[in-house]
């Protein structure tokens, strides 16, 4: 008989220590839940964030190239004739 109560005071230790690993894990698993919500919030905030850059770079070698800066040249050129074809057909449209 004392053999049996042994085993169950056995089993209790451990289903203790189980239940104390699992309440553990539980809330450790609870915070990482919170710290990847933080995390990817940070991380839309972010891509926003490059998304405006970029708008604002492109925005900045446009500004660049329509005043005629070296490095943009052929872009200038570019942007020159599409502008120039776009004159031409406003004139048209408005002669017809």
């Amino acid at each position: 008989m004392s053999d049996l109560s042994e085993i169950v005071d056995s089993l209790e230790k451990r289903i203790s220590k189980v239940l104390l690993n699992y309440e553990d894990l539980k809330n450790q698993n609870e915070q990482l839940e919170n710290e990847l919500s933080s995390l990817r919030s940070q991380q839309d905030r972010l891509k926003e964030e490059i998304d405006e850059w970029r708008t604002a770079c492109d925005s900045l070698k446009y500004a660049n190239s329509m005043l005629g800066s070296d490095e943009y040249k052929r872009d200038t050129k570019l942007k020159i004739n599409a502008l120039v074809r776009e004159i031409d057909k406003c004139i048209t449209q408005l002669s017809e």
